[in-house]
C-alpha cells in the first residue's frame, strides 16, 4: 500500500502505438478477450495454486500471475448497495486476463470492523468477505489474503498493541498477550465457513495464499531478529491450521543485516528491521513479495534515475529469489501516482513496462519471477478511493492495452 517513506526503458513499439491509436487497442482487446478466457478455462482453475522449486503450479502447468490489488473489496461487499462494485471489478480483470487480486482479510475496530475486539467479529463483514471468495471464483481469480495491517489503516498492529493496553507498536511482534490476538483472527479467517459456497476457507482453492502482514516493519530492533523470531513462530501456526494454502510474509524487499552488502540495494540504503533474505528463508513461508514506489522511494530523482533503480530494484529481487532463495517472487506493490508534478500517461506505461518485461524475460527463461499486481485497481463510482495510483481499466486505454498485453503473454507461456 502506497505510503512515503522519504522526503529527500523505453516504451516498446507496441506501445507507443497503442498510446497513439486508442481504437487499436479497443480492437486487440475484444478480438483476443475470448482467446484469453478461453485458455483458463480449458485449463481449469479450480486447483490449488502450489510450488515446485522457483515456479508455481496449477494443475500441472505452470503458473504466472497477472494481477491486480484491490484492498476495498470486503469494505464494498458487505454493504449490498455497493457490493456490485466487486463483482464489476472482477468482470473487468477476468476481461483484461487478471487472475490474482490482493485484499485484505481485516479491519481492527474502526467504523466499519470486521475484528471490533479481539476474537469479537462483524458477522455482515465476514459475509462480505464470503462474497468477495464467491465471485472470485465465479470469474476464474485467486485470491491473496492479507491478516493485518503494518499500518494504522484499518486498525493495524497499533489496534492490537492497543487492545492489550500497551503504548509501544512493536511490542506486537514480542508480546504473548499481543501475539494470542493475532492467532485468533488467523484463526478465525482459515476455519470460516463460507456462508455461500459452504466451504472452509482453509479448503477453498480460490485462495492462493495468505499473507502475514501488509509491509511488516520493526524499527526498533535494525537486526532484524525481532521480526525474524515473528515470522517463524507464525508460519508454523498458519502451517499448522492450513498445509495446503501457500503462505507469504507481505514484505516490501528491502534487504537487511543478513547480507550487509546488499544494504546498498535499497533506496537511501534505508532498513526497516526486515531482510528479503532471511525472512524468506523461513521454511513455513513459500514465495518472496516485493513492492516497488520509485516515485516515493526517489522522490527527488529524475524519471530516468527512477527507471534506471526500478530495473535494478526489479533484476536483483528476481536474481537473489533464483538463486539464494529457490522460490518464487511476486511483485505484489508496484504503481506510479498521477498526483505528481509534471505527470503524464505515458510515465505511467513507461514504468509498467519495465516492470512487466522483466518478469516476462525472467519467466521465459525458467527464472523465480511469477507475476506483478499493480496497485490498485478501482471501477467508475469509486472516486473516494482515488489516491493517485488508481487504475480504472476500461478509463486507460494505453495502460489497459499493456495489462492485457501482459497476460497474454504469461498465460502462453503457463500451456507450455
Amino acid at each position: 500500500m502506497p505510503h512515503i517513506y522519504f522526503t529527500s526503458k523505453n516504451l516498446s513499439k507496441l506501445t507507443k502505438k497503442a498510446m497513439k491509436n486508442s481504437t487499436l487497442i479497443l480492437m486487440v482487446f475484444l478480438l483476443n478477450t475470448l482467446l484469453v478466457k478461453s485458455s483458463y478455462n480449458n485449463r481449469g482453475d479450480d486447483g490449488f495454486i502450489s510450488r515446485n522449486g522457483a515456479q508455481f503450479m496449477l494443475n500441472g502447468y505452470k503458473f504466472y500471475a497477472n494481477g491486480f490489488n484491490a484492498y476495498w473489496l470486503m469494505y464494498e461487499a458487505y454493504d449490498p448497495s455497493t457490493r456490485q462494485r466487486v463483482s464489476n471489478a472482477f468482470e473487468d480483470a477476468s476481461n483484461y486476463g487478471l487472475t490474482i487480486a490482493r485484499t485484505w482479510a481485516f479491519s481492527d475496530a474502526g467504523s466499519a470492523p470486521l475484528q471490533y475486539y479481539p476474537g469479537y467479529y462483524n458477522e455482515q463483514m465476514f459475509q462480505g468477505l464470503d462474497f468477495i471468495i464467491s465471485e472470485a471464483k465465479k470469474y476464474g481469480i485467486k485470491l491473496i489474503l492479507s491478516l493485518v495491517n503494518n499500518y494504522k489503516d484499518y486498525g493495524g498492529r497499533q489496534q492490537y498493541v492497543e487492545w492489550a493496553n500497551l503504548t509501544a507498536e512493536d511490542d506486537f511482534y514480542t508480546n504473548p498477550t499481543v501475539k494470542y490476538f493475532y492467532k485468533n483472527h488467523v484463526k478465525a479467517v482459515l476455519t470460516r465457513m463460507n456462508t455461500i459456497t459452504n466451504i472452509a476457507y482453509k479448503d477453498d482453492p480460490t485462495i492462493m495464499a495468505w499473507e502475514l502482514m501488509n509491509e511488516p516493519r520493526c524499527t526498533s530492533d535494525l537486526s532484524g531478529q525481532t521480526l525474524q523470531n515473528w515470522i517463524g513462530e507464525m508460519a508454523w501456526y498458519v502451517k499448522s491450521i492450513d498445509s495446503t494454502h501457500l503462505l507469504e510474509i507481505g514484505l516490501e524487499g528491502f534487504y537487511g543485516a543478513s547480507i550487509p552488502g546488499k544494504i546498498q540495494i535499497n533506496p537511501y540504503n534505508c532498513q526497516y528491521g526486515t531482510d528479503f533474505i532471511a525472512n524468506n528463508q523461513i521454511s513455513g513461508i513459500d514465495f518472496a513479495t516485493v513492492h516497488s514506489y520509485p516515485d516515493q522511494w526517489l522522490g527527488n530523482a529524475g524519471k530516468e534515475a527512477q527507471l534506471t533503480f526500478l530495473e535494478q530494484w526489479v533484476d536483483q529481487h528476481i536474481q537473489d529469489s533464483q538463486n539464494i532463495l529457490q522460490k518464487p517472487v511476486l511483485f505484489t506493490e508496484f504503481g506510479k501516482s498521477y498526483n505528481v508534478a509534471g505527470y503524464n500517461p505515458g510515465d505511467r506505461d513507461q514504468m509498467y513496462s519495465v516492470i512487466y518485461n522483466q518478469i516476462y524475460f525472467s519467466a521465459t527463461n525458467g527464472g523465480a519471477a511469477a507475476g506483478g499486481l499493480f496497485w490498485q485497481m478501482l471501477v467508475g463510482g469509486m472516486d473516494t478511493f482515488r489516491d493517485g495510483y488508481d487504475v480504472v481499466l476500461r478509463d486507460n486505454p494505453s495502460l489497459g492495452a499493456l495489462i492485457f498485453q501482459e497476460s497474454q503473454k504469461l498465460s502462453s507461456l503457463g500451456r507450455e
